[in-house]
């Protein structure tokens, strides 16, 4: 494994809020999102999956209780910190920037949730970079879950976020608290998606697509893709 360590705006966002990130109503409902990711990729105990994005473990925790392998990645130290604090059995993490994946056909399947990484890398280009190190992680065969903001839910009902049209991409700024409870304002960057450029994007890293679902955090339920819904859950494999 190998990488260039890269400064990315999320580094100061992870270290101001560490374990407080896990206080967001977001991250509740992780045993649902990955009974249903075991099911979609069909994971079985003994297998080895990447978490890209894992922040402070939460994925990789559930997956290793199931006795499946995992290695989480994340370019925050502070987040990688807290996963590595009480990790169970079979999950171990590492600080590692998503652009510069240097796994090469090692594991099963890859995860890439809640805007890990993926969707976070706002330059033009960088999600493709993400994508291709992904892509080259996999083993043939190997599949992913991947999801991303919608650009159909941006534009219809994000109020409270400034959306540029031109790049895809959501800014808002938002109240975050650490874990004494103190609070800032931030700036929060998301690049939002429509299904066919998912596809276009897997497509050019040669990952083919088998369903998009149209989700929400802690709600991952396989239904067609619709403006109704903030994220898209992509299916693919190698």
């Amino acid at each position: 494994m190998s990488g260039a360590m890269t400064d990315h705006w999320f580094e100061p966002l992870a270290d101001y809020l560490g374990n407080a990130y896990l206080r967001y109503s977001f991250t509740k409902g992780t045993r649902q999102e990955v009974d249903a990711i075991v099911a979609a990729l069909g994971l079985q105990p003994g297998q080895r999956v990447l978490d890209v994005g894992c922040g402070p473990g939460r994925h990789g925790y559930e997956l290793a209780r199931r006795g499946i392998t995992v290695h989480g990645v994340d370019i925050s130290q502070r987040f990688v910190d807290l996963a590595n604090a009480s990790a169970p059995e079979g999950a171990t993490f590492a600080r590692l920037d998503a652009r510069s994946l240097g796994f090469d056909a090692e594991f099963d399947a890859v995860i890439c949730l809640c805007q890990g990484a993926f969707g976070l890398m706002t330059a033009g280009g960088d999600d493709a970079l993400v994508l291709e190190g992904i892509a080259r992680a996999l083993r043939p065969g190997g599949r992913l879950a991947l999801s991303a903001f919608s650009a159909y839910f941006a534009v219809r009902y994000h109020e409270g976020a400034v959306f540029d049209a031109d790049r895809g991409i959501s800014h808002e700024r938002t109240e975050i608290r650490n874990e004494a409870g103190e609070s800032r304002e931030t700036d929060l960057w998301t690049a939002c998606y429509t299904p066919r450029e998912l596809r276009l994007l897997c497509s050019a890293v040669g990952l083919h697509v088998d369903e998009i679902w149209a989700v929400t955090p802690g709600d991952y339920v396989r239904r067609p893709p619709s403006t109704e819904t903030p994220e898209h859950l992509v299916l693919a494999h190698r």
